[in-house]
């Protein structure tokens, strides 16, 4: 066995060619002790520059998200993970908590936050204003908030993983949602999901109890602005933490009706997954509804209305082919 053959580790449920991910054992040293994107080019896969793109646009996924997203196998996926970070192309985080999962968090590190940067023909951030972005995250107050945000998402993408038919064809941040409509509207994020023909653009709005009813009616008005300005027909999905809460909701939304709004909600005990009969239409009874079922349109184009989804707006898209 080669000196080179001895230094690598293939592992279990990995082929060992193709894009397969390397598992370095020996410590990684760049030539002429910098790090850059050529020096460790060789090594990087599609699923590593999904994980690039996913990391940038969504501030930060846990193991257990990415595993679901990209990989089969956890172990496979912890290999993989670790072997970046190692090549600072991420970096991770666990914020130990009493009485509180401990997810271990990745965030984009000093080689990934470079290559998206210069992906999209922005200048690169520097390696101090990379640590504080990691650290504002880090010691974000609402980081338990963001995450659940992103599982939502995740569970929709992993959905689609194992049903032809259906696909979360557009996962945007808030960042990116609130630019892309004009900055009228604040939500905790914006999808598109397909399943056959049916096609269902919607905001979501994650509530996890912490504010008044009001203040959830009163987040409306945004998207009733947005909406007579030309804005696209989606539904405002209000995910809440409990059936007395979402009830409590549906009272105030009687006595404050938005008609030109299409409104949904769910919580826990409705169903297991989002994409399943769990959103209860505002004034439209206790019948519940699957996502793909609820009323959507993109409307007219124009500034406030992206359309339907481009093929590279797909989440996955750098992946596809690799992960199936």
């Amino acid at each position: 066995m080669t000196a080179n053959s001895q230094s690598r580790h293939f592992p279990h449920g990995e082929p060992s060619s193709g894009d397969t991910p390397l598992v370095v054992l020996r410590p990684i040293t760049p030539r002429h002790g910098t790090h850059t994107l050529i020096a460790v080019s060789h090594r990087l896969r599609p699923r590593d520059y999904t994980i690039a793109s996913l990391l940038d646009e969504h501030t930060t996924l846990t193991t257990e998200h990415l595993t679901s997203l990209l990989f089969t196998n956890p172990t496979t996926c912890r290999h993989r993970l670790h072997l970046l970070r190692r090549l600072h192309f991420i970096d991770r985080f666990i914020r130990n908590r009493p009485g509180a999962p401990n997810p271990v968090c990745w965030l984009p590190g000093l080689l990934s936050a470079r290559y998206t940067a210069l992906a999209r023909g922005e200048n690169p951030p520097t390696a101090r204003a990379l640590r504080e972005r990691q650290d504002r995250i880090y010691s974000s107050p609402t980081l338990n908030h963001l995450l659940a945000v992103n599982t939502l998402f995740v569970s929709l993408l992993t959905h689609a993983r194992h049903h032809p038919g259906t696909a979360l064809t557009r996962w945007w941040s808030e960042r990116t949602t609130t630019a892309a409509f004009g900055h009228r509207i604040k939500p905790d994020g914006h999808g598109v999901w397909t399943d056959g023909n049916q096609e269902t653009g919607f905001f979501l709005e994650l509530d996890r109890g912490t504010e008044p009813i009001r203040r959830l009616v009163d987040k409306l008005a945004s998207h009733r602005k947005l909406r007579a300005e030309g804005g696209p027909h989606y539904p405002i999905l209000f995910v809440l933490p409990s059936r007395l809460r979402e009830q409590n909701l549906h009272r105030k939304l009687a006595e404050r009706p938005e008609p030109t709004l299409t409104i949904a909600t769910t919580s826990p005990v409705s169903g297991p997954h989002p994409a399943g009969p769990v959103w209860r239409l505002a004034g439209n009874g206790r019948h519940r509804l699957t996502l793909a079922d609820l009323p959507s349109n993109h409307g007219h184009p124009g500034p406030l209305t992206p359309g339907p989804p481009h093929p590279d707006d797909h989440p996955l898209r750098l992946a596809l082919d690799a992960i199936g």
